[in-house]
Order: structure tokens, then sequence, then C-alpha cells
């Protein structure tokens, strides 16, 4: 297929076919390796943390959702239609956890996505230094996998099944031979998605469960997101025309898909019955009250997941303008430019690795004094 063709412009990204595992063998091929991600590699240590481990995270920590809202309610996608109105305080308080229910659950198959996405790119990537990046990031997803299923387990009991529209996505992503097509779906635009949720979360959470676990996992997707601004560092400047165009609008595509699909009332249909309200009837109550105006309004929120996926594709040079246009319907572009090209999610980031410093710093004392007690 063409949309499978390897567009590799920086040999750090070279690639073999995943069934030539010969080629991951040869003997020039380990000692051509690259310093690019070194960086990042060793700065795991930074930001270690253990899901099963209390001293990072509990589990067991308490909350209400029968009668207290996870999140802020003006998260809910019916808050301020119809919708609203319709649901007295029980109803959307049930309909906001339900909600977070889904995009917990959502999240969960999103990094499960990222694993199994990362772990395919250290089957193609021929440099040693960008594979063993890939196998980091590999074992920092399985950490996100264990700790959502956490949450959701201790609040929920299991998760809900993954949107079709995320997993047709997801699916397109892993299964992909293409390393610019994994690292763009991926690292730019699911990553900068992820990011959008978890500054959502961490600034509007009211279950501290949610608000602790989406500065964890943002320590982590910090660095994963850089692995794909290095990538179009080195690559969309080198690009002809064509092979602009063709990242360009498939990127377009994506984030289209996710816009008019990851929260329709469609796929959630067993959300809306468990609070009274068919689907359909839901659907209009929001066409008629969500305008393109107050879409636009509340995407100009920093922290709006697709603001954040817009940023990140602009910043990176993805978007020119070409299809400038198309975004600029929901987002000011002009704006956008004028910002630093620090992230939403970054300086919470950085917090949160502050903070994990310290925990890891009195592990290592702790095992330090055990082994000399020892001796």
């Amino acid at each position: 297929m063409a949309e499978e063709i390897q567009i590799t412009k920086d040999e750090i990204y070279d690639t073999v076919d995943p069934s030539d595992f010969a080629a991951m063998m040869d003997c020039d091929r380990y000692l051509d390796r690259t310093g690019a991600f070194d960086k990042i590699i060793s700065a795991t240590h930074d930001h270690f943390w253990d899901p099963m481990d209390t001293r990072y995270i509990d589990f067991d920590t308490p909350f209400d959702i029968e009668n207290e809202y996870m999140v802020d309610p003006k998260m809910t996608v019916g808050f301020g239609t119809a919708v609203w109105d319709k649901l007295d305080e029980a109803g959307r308080v049930k309909l906001t956890n339900l909600e977070t229910h889904w995009s917990l659950s959502n999240i969960l198959h999103g990094e499960q996505g990222a694993l199994a996405l990362s772990a395919s790119l250290c089957h193609i990537l021929r440099d040693p230094g960008a594979q063993e990046y890939a196998a980091n990031q590999a074992r920092e997803e399985a950490r996100h996998v264990t700790a959502f299923t956490n949450i959701v387990k201790a609040r929920f009991g299991r998760p809900t099944a993954c949107g079709p529209v995320l997993s047709g996505v997801l699916s397109e992503l892993v299964t992909s031979k293409a390393a610019w097509k994994k690292i763009v779906g991926m690292q730019l635009l699911v990553e900068g998605l992820a990011m959008g949720a978890f500054a959502t979360f961490y600034q509007n959470g009211r279950d501290p469960l949610i608000v602790k676990l989406a500065q964890l996992a943002m320590t982590d997707e910090a660095f994963h997101h850089k692995f794909g601004k290095i990538w179009a560092d080195r690559t969309i400047p080198k690009l002809d025309a064509e092979e602009h165009a063709k990242i360009e609008d498939w990127a377009w595509q994506v984030f289209s898909t996710l816009l008019y699909n990851i929260a329709s009332p469609e796929q959630k249909k067993d959300i809306y019955a468990q609070v009274g309200l068919d689907w359909q009837w839901v659907q209009n109550a929001f066409m008629e009250g969500m305008t393109d105006e107050k879409v636009r309004e509340r995407m100009q929120e920093s922290a709006n997941i697709f603001r954040v996926l817009v940023k990140t594709l602009a910043m990176t040079g993805i978007i020119t303008e070409r299809t400038a246009g198309n975004y600029a319907a929901y987002i000011d572009m002009r704006e956008l430019h004028k910002e630093s090209d620090e992230m939403v999610g970054d300086s919470i980031a950085a917090a949160g690795i502050e903070e994990l410093k310290k925990i890891n710093n009195r592990n290592s004392v702790t095992l330090q004094l055990a082994g000399s007690a020892a001796d």
C-alpha cells in the first residue's frame, strides 16, 4: 500500500522489515548508535514511579462516586445544554462520573496502544539508540496500563469497551509498518491528546486519585512527546512538497476523525441510557446547544485536549497554509503561533518530577541503610 511507504530523512529513523530479525544482528549496526535520545533515556531515573507502591499513589484512597463529582461538571460533554437541564442533581453527578469512567477507560486503551506501538518500533528501528528509547517508552507505557487499570478497578470495577473511532485509529498506528505514521500518529497526535487530557484532569479533577495519576502520567508523557519533537526537527524541514502534503493531510484526517467522533453521543449510548436519556435526543440537544462558536470558545482554553494537539502539529511544522484554515475554524492559529513552545503540561510534569526525585532519593537512602545494616 502506498500509505505504508517509509519516509526517512535521518538515518536514526532508518527501519527494517519487522520480519527481518537478521538485520538486527548485523555487527556494524551495534556500533552505529545515535546519541540523540541519550538525555531522555537517562532522565527516566528522575521520573520513575511504581503504580503498585503506595509511596507514589494509593489506589485505596476513598471517594464517594455516588454523590460527588469526580471532576468539575463543566467537563461533562452535556454541560450547558438541554441535556444538563433535563437531569436532577443526582443524574448530573451520575452522568459526569459515567463519562469520567468512559474517559479513563479510553485512556487505558490508549496506553495499551502506546505500549504495543512502542514495542513494535523496537522491531523496526535499526539505530540502537532509537531502539533503546522505544524499549524505554514501552516500559513506561506498561506502568500506565497498570495504573489506569488500577484506578478504573478501584472506582468502577472494570473498564468500558474502547470507543470504535479511537480503536480504529490505535489499530492503524500499531499495525502500520511506516515509522513516520507511528511517530506522527502516536508521539505527536495521540500523545498530544493525552497531554491535554491529563492536564485537564489535573486542573479540573475533584477525585484526588485522578489528580495524582494525571500528574504522574504527565511526568512520562512529556518525554514521549519529546521523542516526537526530535523526529519532527530532523524530518519536517527535509521533506519535499509531496511528502509534506502526505503527512500533513494524514494528520488532518486523524485530527478531524477524533474531533468529530470521540465524544459523539452515538459512542456513548450505554452512558445516556443509564441516566434515562436516548442518545439520539442527546445528539440533537448537542447540535442545538453546541454551536461552532461555543466549540471554538472551549477550544481556546489552554488545556483543551484538541487545542494541545493542534499546537503540537503547528509547533512541529506539520501544519502549513494548506490546512491551517481547517484548524482555524476552531482555533485562533495566529494566537497559537505567538505562544512559546512550552506545552500546557510541561510545568505540571516538572513539578511532579521534583516530587518523584524526593521519593526516589528517600528510597535510595533507605536501601543503602538496609545494606549497611546487613553488613
